[in-house]
């Protein structure tokens, strides 16, 4: 599993470029690709500096795809998800587009999330100790534009929408018996109806890419289940960005379908963490070298 945005540290991937030729050859590929040298700023970069979208994306996506493919062998996966960002990681892992253009599709992405973000002021928050119905439902009811983004684990659900909107909700979430309905850092409200104009851009340049019969099925954040089919894999992608990601779900139907370890590649250990709260029977690692 792959991680989103969020996951981002000084100093990321560091380790894999000086331990690996191909890890190497793989960063100095992503500088030239870009345009900027994203590994000075991945190893020596501020917090602020690695915040922004146009480098914590493609930052992240390096750090993931990178790492398995210099795990070689040890990269043997029955199945891949990523949340939201991890998305387009799992899918160079698992041999359904190149590197290259996984890169490539990433930056446009990041580009085109800021440039919705600048349109239209807008937000998220999470909330935590709710069902997620009565999240759905007190969205619904709330003028303006919000709504479920992202299903990370049950109880702890991410609201998505226009400022005003979102903070009515949070106030309604709360009356309602919210432990907690917190405001999030981030730019704008991804996976809602207001990145429709990213949506627009980055479906273009998804149906221009190449997608090829991955190597193991990825469980999509739009559909949840198993997927192998490369145009049904393409249509999913490009719905990404203006639908909840369904983490929870995701997880729940690779258990379904046999899995019980799963291991977290790229920076941090959020979803390590989240998978074992949707069920703490489950192993979970950390992808290393």
């Amino acid at each position: 599993m792959f991680p989103g945005q969020g996951a981002q540290f000084t100093g990321m991937g560091q380790d894999l470029y000086e331990a690996s030729a191909k890890a190497k050859d793989l960063f100095d590929q992503a500088n030239d690709i870009l345009g900027f040298n994203i590994t000075k700023i991945m190893f020596e970069g501020s917090a602020d500096a690695l915040k922004e979208t146009k480098v914590t994306q493609p930052a992240i996506f390096l750090h993931s795809t990178i790492l398995a493919e210099v795990m070689g062998d040890a990269f043997q996966p029955d199945m891949v998800a990523g949340h939201s960002l991890g998305e387009i990681s799992a899918l160079v892992a698992n041999r359904t587009i190149a590197f290259s253009d996984g890169l490539e599709l990433v930056y446009k992405r990041a580009l085109a999330m800021q440039k919705a973000c600048e349109e239209t002021p807008s937000t998220m928050a999470a909330v935590l100790g709710l069902d997620d119905h009565l999240v759905e439902a007190i969205c619904a009811d709330t003028t303006g534009i919000v709504v479920a983004a992202n299903y990370n684990c049950p109880g702890q659900l991410v609201i998505s929408g226009d400022i005003e909107a979102v903070n009515n909700a949070c106030e309604a979430l709360k009356e309602a018996g919210a432990r907690r309905a917190l405001l999030l850092p981030v730019g704008g409200a991804f996976h809602s109806p207001l990145m429709e104009p990213a949506r627009e851009e980055l479906a273009a340049a998804i149906e221009a890419t190449q997608f090829t019969a991955p190597a193991c099925p990825i469980y999509q954040n739009v559909s949840t289940f198993a997927v192998t089919k490369p145009e049904e894999i393409k249509k999913n992608l490009i719905f990404q960005l203006t639908a909840p990601v369904k983490w929870t779900q995701s997880v729940q139907n690779m258990v379904k379908d046999g899995a019980t370890h799963f291991i977290e590649v790229g920076p941090g250990n959020v979803l390590q963490g989240l998978v074992k709260k949707i069920n703490p029977s489950l192993e979970t690692e950390k992808a290393t070298l």
